[in-house]
């Protein structure tokens, strides 16, 4: 699971203590609340279907496959469905394509979800054998299901946002620049990732 409350307050409470702009946005803002999935393939799957999607168009999408495969959407189902029946339930080709390479490396044995690497870049690189999951989904993956302390997804603008927005930074910082700033509160910067979601469109700032 992911990390708990008193997890993220811990981790935004030390990063707090070395970066003023963090604690003073802290006092405006509150703390955010908890991203928690749920660890495994069904995670993953929801997050091919979601691609480029609306909440309510992946929504819709979720629920004929459930009807269509089963509420538990086993990989062997999902390989052993024809092209159109995905079609049907509103998977395009190229969506099929990335749930079947998740489906064939899970149900091949040649990913283990209950086993990644311990080590937050080798598990990445596990997940993005996944085609249709890259760095960015991978990173969330191990944030939000996995409770991993120290992922710091640097790509995504919401994190850059949000530092723009803590910091008081003259523009936003590329991806570069947000890994550069974000080594100052190791191990704590996947707490961090997630204040600065909370903060990047807070009215209290």
């Amino acid at each position: 699971m992911g990390l708990d409350t008193d997890q993220l307050r811990a981790g935004i409470d030390r990063a707090a203590e070395r970066e003023p702009a963090i604690a003073a946005a802290l006092a405006k803002a509150g703390y955010p609340e908890p991203r928690i999935r749920a660890t495994g393939y069904r995670t993953l799957l929801r997050t091919i279907v979601g691609q480029q999607v609306s909440v309510a168009a992946a929504s819709s999408v979720w629920r004929k496959l459930e009807e269509c495969l089963g509420p538990e959407l086993p990989p062997d189902a999902l390989l052993a469905a024809g092209f159109d029946t995905l079609r049907a339930c509103g998977l395009s080709r190229q969506k099929q394509g990335y749930a079947r390479s998740l489906c064939e490396l899970v149900a091949g044995g040649a990913l283990d979800l209950d086993a990644l690497p311990a080590d937050d870049e080798a598990a990445i690189a596990e997940l993005t054998r996944i085609k249709g999951i890259g760095r960015w989904s991978a990173e969330i993956y191990l944030l939000f299901a996995e409770g991993r302390a120290d992922v710091w997804p640097a790509g995504d603008l919401g994190v850059q946002a949000g530092l723009h927005r803590i910091l008081g930074l003259d523009q936003r910082p590329d991806e570069k620049a947000t890994r550069a700033l974000g080594e100052a509160w190791r191990p704590h910067r996947g707490a961090v990732a997630i204040f600065t979601w909370h903060c990047y469109d807070n009215p209290a700032l």
